[in-house]
Order: C-alpha cells, then structure tokens, then sequence
C-alpha cells in the first residue's frame, strides 16, 4: 500500500486541474452531484485495475449519474433500520405530547426506551461506517447493485485486508476533516477539497482491493479420480 500516492496521484495526471475544475462545480448542484459519486467510483476501479492514470475523463456523464444514483439508493436500504429506529422515537414522542397529564408518568420509561434505541442507532451508524466503504468498492468492481448486499463477499473482502482496511479508513477520516477546512475558502472551496477527498478514499480502496488480489493464493484444481 503507498498511502502517499493516494493523496498526490491526481496531480500527476497532466489534465488534472480541469478534472478537479469540473468535479468541484458538479459538487455544488444538488441532484447532479451524484455524476461526483460515480466518477468516483471509476476512478477506484481503475486504481484496482491497475490503470496508468486512475483518473477518469469526464467523457460519461450518463453512467457516472447512474453509479451514483445507484449507490445512494443502496445507502438508503443500508440505513432503513436507522430511520425505523428514528421513526419509533418520534412516534413515542407524539403518543406522550397527546396527552400531557400523562407525559410526567411516562416521562422515565419514555427516556429510557429512547435512549436505548438511539444506543442501537449508534451502534448501526458505527457499523455502516464500518462495512459501507467494502461494500462501494464491491459495486465498483463489480458494477451490479446486488453487490452492495452481497455480505459474504463483503466480509471476505474486509477480513483479507483487515489491517490495512482499518488504516484505510482511519486515513480516510483524517483526509475528510482536512477536506472541511475548505470552509476557510468562503465555503466554495469545500466542493474542491471534498472532492478531491473521494478520490483519495477511491485510491486507498482501490490500491486496497489491488492488493489483495496480488496477495491471494492462485486456485488449485483438484485432479479429477479415477
């Protein structure tokens, strides 16, 4: 793994500031900002194939904002079970708000339930953070929606690489806060520098699964008996 290539890479590509130009404006237009989660998503699997220069021409737009849309709309049924749990509190809230000369009688057990739920919303948050990175880099390979929610293979993939998977998205966390510092730019420039986030976490992923690939045992065909 050559985690400082990850932060530089897209310097070396001789077209790079039109690139990162065209990825900050898009960044800022709601709806067709998902062409930036798809071209992304391109740019992984070509550090996974081991492409020359990673970065991708902005040449398809069409299929950029459908990798995109795909990979939100994978990320919402991924968290379904947060916005159930976001559901149930807001309805105990109501069911006591109806009726006041009961709120203070059900004011504990109200407290407790809520805060146990928002205990599993955390621990579920925790493990989207956890699990979500494998399963776009999954798709990115892949290219299919059903392999965000191939959970074997995500599991597969994420215990080869543990150790790095780990400083991956350790790595992935720190680039991110240093992204917000983009806010200093009278916000604008927090498109260019989140943008230029995802493509570094689209290189670590990339180089990840890249790795892996080169670390695994070659298949062994058994020979058949006689």
């Amino acid at each position: 793994m050559d985690w400082g290539k990850s932060l530089t890479y897209i310097f070396d590509d001789k077209d790079w500031v039109t690139k990162v130009l065209i990825g900050g404006i898009l960044s800022m237009i709601p709806v067709v900002n998902l062409v930036v989660i798809g071209y992304a998503l391109k740019a992984l699997k070509n550090v996974a194939e081991g492409a020359e220069q990673p970065l991708p021409a902005w040449d398809d737009f069409g299929d950029y904002f459908v990798k995109g849309l795909v990979s939100t709309l994978a990320t919402m049924v991924w968290a379904i079970p947060i916005i159930i749990l976001i559901a149930v509190i807001a309805a105990m809230s109501i069911m006591i708000g109806y009726d006041s000369t009961e709120a203070s009688r059900v004011a504990t057990p109200y407290a407790l339930c809520s805060w146990s739920i928002s205990c599993l919303g955390g621990i579920y948050g925790l493990l989207l953070a956890f699990v979500l990175p494998a399963a776009y880099a999954q798709y990115a390979i892949r290219g299919d929606f059903g392999a965000f929610f191939r959970l074997g293979e995500i599991w597969k993939f994420i215990k080869a690489n543990i150790g790095n998977y780990i400083i991956v998205l350790l790595l992935g966390a720190v680039v991110q806060t240093i992204a917000g510092f983009g806010v200093i730019l009278c916000v604008v420039g927090v498109a260019f520098t989140e943008f230029w986030a995802s493509l570094v976490g689209s290189h670590l992923l990339g180089q990840l699964h890249r790795s892996g690939q080169a670390a695994a045992p070659p298949e062994v065909l058994e020979e058949p008996t006689v």
